[in-house]
């Protein structure tokens, strides 16, 4: 029996399908495709974090990311931190709006409140739609993937049809769907770093745009991959926390330019000397509050913290370290 018009599928020639402006290709230029989807992987401990909420001001307020990349069509963002309470997302927000000199308060980022969303769920799933079919944001930041579920990441058939739900929020709304994303111990970095992703190898095909972070030391290695576009040269970041009130994330070099010298010593401070700025007027900070801040290896930290200590500069006290003098 034949189909009926409503039961066809719709089709269009290719040759009548609209060219995409290249300067509309994409939403952070290098990092991420507009109307994309991705994981932004790495380690814990890698500014993860950090990098998806430098990557949602930029969007919101059109400044370049990480002081390099630009925004050519800057929008609303959307997004929802699961391991971060609401008074430590504003502060990292907030000390990098300050960096670049905005104002908080004309920033169009939204943060959902709700203590637990689970999208492998009907009713969270259609909250989410429908709270951003309202507010039209062109980049969705949903961190971490992990605290986003009751499934398991090892099985392939339950892992696609999550995915597929971010897939139709992109195409439904137009929007970028960022999810960040834990690696295996002693995942693999550089262009294989997607191979790293914990979990089933769909999140990472799943992806449009991936940023992976890893660290070498004291520095952060950012590099990506993209499906339609060539990936861009890895960077080293630092998260410079030199004023505790204006810490964000930088580029500092582009990888493989800065010597093993300038590597060690670092262009900026070294740890110890952004141990002591953070600890100025009088501030007491827990280790776990200096390694958050920093983003280092608790091993590293607690080198530098002997040192300062054994030097005098630094004393250790019940409520934390404070600074000495």
């Amino acid at each position: 029996m034949p189909l009926s018009g409503d039961q066809l599928l719709p089709v269009v020639r290719v040759g009548e399908i609209k060219s995409q402006d290249n300067a509309r290709r994409w939403l952070v230029e290098e990092l991420w495709g507009a109307g994309s989807v991705g994981v932004i992987g790495g380690a814990p401990k890698c500014a993860k974090t950090w990098l998806g909420l430098d990557m949602a001001l930029s969007v919101a307020s059109g400044t370049a990311c990480l002081g390099k990349y630009a925004v050519p069509e800057p929008g609303p963002v959307l997004v929802y931190l699961a391991e971060d309470a609401l008074p430590v997302v504003r502060e990292r927000v907030e000390g990098m709006a300050r960096h670049r000199g905005l104002d908080l308060d004309q920033v169009e980022i939204y943060a959902i409140t709700v203590p637990v969303l689970r999208l492998d769920r009907e009713r969270d799933r259609t909250r989410l739609c429908e709270t951003a079919r309202q507010l039209r944001p062109k980049l969705l930041l949903l961190d971490p993937l992990v605290r986003l579920h009751g499934i398991d990441e090892n099985n392939a058939g339950e892992v696609a049809e999550l995915l597929a739900y971010f897939r139709s929020l992109q195409r439904q709304l137009a929007l970028s769907v960022l999810l960040v994303h834990h690696t295996r111990k002693n995942g693999a970095g550089g262009v294989a770093a997607g191979l790293g992703l914990r979990g089933s190898s769909d999140i990472h095909a799943f992806g449009d745009s991936n940023l992976y972070l890893r660290r070498t030391r004291e520095h952060l290695v950012l590099s990506s991959e993209h499906r339609a576009a060539p990936a861009s040269a890895p960077v080293y970041l630092e998260l410079v926390a030199s004023n505790a009130k204006t810490t964000h994330l930088e580029v500092i070099g582009d990888f493989g330019e800065l010597s093993r010298a300038e590597l060690e010593a670092g262009k900026r401070r070294g740890l110890e000397e952004r141990v002591l700025d953070l600890l100025a007027g009088g501030m007491v900070l827990t280790r776990a509050n200096l390694r958050d801040s920093l983003a280092v290896q608790n091993e590293r930290l607690g080198e530098a913290l002997e040192s300062l200590e054994r030097a005098g500069r630094l004393r250790r006290t019940p409520s934390g370290w404070q600074r000495v003098g």
